[in-house]
């Protein structure tokens, strides 16, 4: 059965709840995937996308930070979670559907401002988040499973704004693609979005500090959809709603959709 999943960084659910809800009405995917939902599981109102038909939801929270949760119209049940790099943080979160279909959901830590693991804890605890997904993922390669999510790294040259200007920037270093390929290849998965679009500039983020984002178009492209090689075959239909960044009071972060034929 065809099923429509998309992922988004809401940055915050509780502020942002009435945008979840009328991204449900105007595209209706049958799985939602949201990012630093920054609440307590027992404070998001599922109430609201369940009035919608999201009848099934998983998740992990905490208060004012980080956050995965994951809204379907199908049949979930709570496969569990990772706490990658030992964090104690709630960025990982996983759910099964009837047909075993496994999709998991990460937050990845964005790691500060200064790519430099001694300067910067933060960066360091990035760098081990990726390298625990890689050996995670390696030791145990995913079968019909599918990894959505902010994954805070841009891994193209193409995934941003200037590839030259951005090399030195948290997001887009060498260390931080190489390792999130490293990640990628462990795993055998494939980047739904970009099977589907292979070429040009591509992004789902634009910074607040920007004046005029639209205009300026200084993106990267944050937000990803990997599946196992065994279903990545089936996987179809990406795009990324750009315009929903330009809503009221938005998140920074765009949609990203594709969809399976299971």
């Amino acid at each position: 059965m065809p099923f429509t999943l998309a992922t988004w960084n809401i940055n915050s659910v509780r502020l942002r709840a009435d945008l979840v809800a009328d991204l449900c009405r105007a595209e209706a995917p049958d799985i939602l995937c949201l990012q630093e939902c920054k609440s307590p599981v027992d404070k998001i109102p599922f109430e609201t996308f369940e009035a919608l038909g999201y009848t099934h939801s998983i998740a992990r929270g905490q208060k004012g930070y980080n956050g995965v949760a994951i809204l379907s119209k199908l049949p979930m049940e709570d496969a569990g979670h990772f706490d990658f790099a030992g964090l104690d943080q709630a960025r990982h979160v996983a759910g099964r559907l009837d047909d075993g279909t496994l999709i998991h959901n990460f937050y990845v830590p964005a790691g500060g401002d200064v790519p430099d693991r001694e300067r910067n804890v933060k960066f360091g605890q990035k760098l081990d988040f990726v390298e625990e997904m890689r050996t995670h993922f390696g030791g145990s390669r995913p079968e019909r499973s599918i990894l959505v999510g902010d994954l805070n790294i841009a891994p193209r040259e193409d995934d941003v704004w200037s590839h030259k200007q951005l090399l030195k920037v948290v997001s887009h270093t060498p260390v931080e693609t190489e390792a999130l390929t490293a990640a990628q290849e462990a795993g055998g998965w494939v980047d739904v979005t970009r099977k589907d679009i292979p070429e040009g500039q591509l992004y789902s983020w634009w910074s607040y500090r920007s004046p005029n984002w639209d205009a300026a178009d200084k993106g990267r492209r944050l937000d990803h959809i990997w599946a196992s090689p065994d279903i990545a075959g089936s996987a179809g239909g990406s795009r990324i709603l750009r315009h929903v960044r330009g809503w009221e009071k938005p998140s920074d972060h765009a949609p990203v959709f594709a969809t399976f034929d299971l």
